[in-house]
């Protein structure tokens, strides 16, 4: 396939996004076909990580750096 039919956020990966819920929620969207992905609760578990269950069905928190990371 031709390069100029590449999208330029092709590359964007989990840990590259803002650490704002607008980011996550924009990327997780966009991973999800255009469908809306939304926060379905948050809760802060036995480490003290605030923890964001999201309408894909995966939870995400954000590790000590501040990135965006999946929790299993």
């Amino acid at each position: 396939m031709s390069q100029a039919f590449v999208r330029e956020n092709d590359d964007l990966w989990l840990h590259d996004v803002s650490p704002t819920m607008n980011a996550l929620i924009a990327f997780l969207t966009n991973e999800n076909g255009g469908i809306r992905v939304y926060e379905q609760k948050n809760y802060t578990d036995n480490a003290g990580k605030q923890v964001h269950v999201m309408s894909n069905g995966l939870s995400y928190s954000k590790d000590e750096r501040g990135k965006w990371e999946v929790v299993v």
